[in-house]
């Protein structure tokens, strides 16, 4: 929540504003530990004041009490509980840091909120990221961001909490991540089970994913051309390309898909360009106003879920954690394809391997 404020501080790995090599420690404190948790959560023998024993439909309650023999739903709910995401972006921002240097950036958008979806054409480029954050909802779209602060507010006024729907795009990204011959390294579904291991969301769309389903072979792939003129996408000062056709930007070697309906994936491997996906998260299991039925596990009665003080919906923060779990991802794997001990090398492999595209087949 807004109201909890963060202070982070860097550890280890880190001297004078550049990383060393070695692992990097970032602590991230809550200002509310001391006043309201620390008794609470205290590693000290004692009990707690009170034991919550009304799991809430939905969250980790019950399955994690189920599952260590718990009583306290408490010692499942913090650990599942998406505070953990904050150190999820810390990561993630170390990961976009080194993605910049082979001119890959990663941005997000909120594009549905409930009921409400903001026009499917007005996707950010990573210049408008500032515009993205100003925005209460991270919406590019006006007018769709005023309907869904409407429909927040509504479903505040009632207690009630919303889904909805992030949109992540990786921009530049060089072909060649990921595999199509092992399936535990298939880049869709490393992404998939990134997005997914966010709290609450439920489903992980790669393009055009699902709309595909539904129509014939001959509708849904993306047709293959040539187009010459060394590394495309990219400058020379290595930043993504001028808006325009998604499909039309990255290292691809030359080969270009005339649109993007696979989100800039193919057999598991990035096609070079433009990758697309989208996070789709449940309205959130804590409510401020407890409605649904549950049983007290102390008495085996029914009982309504508790109330904990909550958010109404989640969604604008979860782009940024997905931001993170993408660019911690495509980071992975072009460190597994460039290698390299220093920053230099890795740099000086990448750009060896998008030269070597120049000259493959044609």
């Amino acid at each position: 929540m807004r109201i909890e404020a963060d202070e982070v501080t860097i550890l280890a790995g880190v001297r004078h504003g550049r990383t060393l090599g070695s692992p990097v420690a970032i602590e991230i404190a809550n200002s509310e530990w001391e006043v309201k948790w620390k008794e609470e959560m205290s590693p000290d023998p004692g009990k707690p004041s009170k034991v919550l024993t009304t799991p809430r439909p939905g969250h980790a309650d019950l399955a994690g009490m189920q599952k260590y023999g718990l009583g306290d739903a408490r010692d499942v709910l913090e650990r599942a509980s998406a505070r953990e995401t904050a150190a999820r972006v810390a990561a993630g921002s170390l990961a976009k840091a080194l993605l910049s240097e082979i001119g890959v950036y990663v941005v997000s958008h909120t594009i549905q909120m409930g009921d409400e979806r903001s026009d499917a054409q007005l996707r950010p480029m990573p210049e408008d990221i500032d515009r993205v954050d100003a925005s209460s909802v991270r919406c590019l779209d006006k007018d769709a961001e005023q309907r869904m602060i409407s429909a927040i507010k509504a479903a505040a006024k009632e207690g009630d909490s919303l889904g909805g729907v992030s949109e992540i795009i990786a921009y530049g990204v060089p072909v060649g991540l990921g595999s199509h011959v092992h399936w535990d390294r298939k880049l869709d579904g490393l992404l998939a089970q990134a997005i997914c291991s966010i709290h609450a969301v439920k489903a992980v769309e790669i393009g055009d994913g699902f709309s595909n389903a539904s129509l014939r072979g001959s509708q849904a792939h993306d047709a293959i051309y040539f187009e010459d003129g060394g590394i495309s996408g990219r400058g020379s000062s290595g930043s993504p390309s001028s808006p325009g056709s998604s499909a039309n930007s990255g290292s691809s070697g030359g080969y270009k898909r005339r649109t993007s309906r696979a989100g800039g994936i193919e057999g598991g491997i990035s096609i070079g360009g433009d990758i697309i996906v989208r996070a789709y998260m449940k309205p959130l299991a804590t409510l401020n106003r407890p409605v649904i039925e549950t049983v007290d596990l102390a008495t085996g009665e029914r009982a309504l879920s508790f109330k904990e003080r909550t958010d109404t919906t989640a969604v604008p923060a979860m782009g940024v954690v997905a931001e993170a779990m993408v660019a911690l991802t495509l980071a992975s794997e072009a460190l597994r394809k460039y290698g390299g001990d220093s920053l230099a090398e890795f740099k000086a492999n990448h750009n060896n391997s998008i030269e070597a595209l120049q000259t493959l087949f044609v």
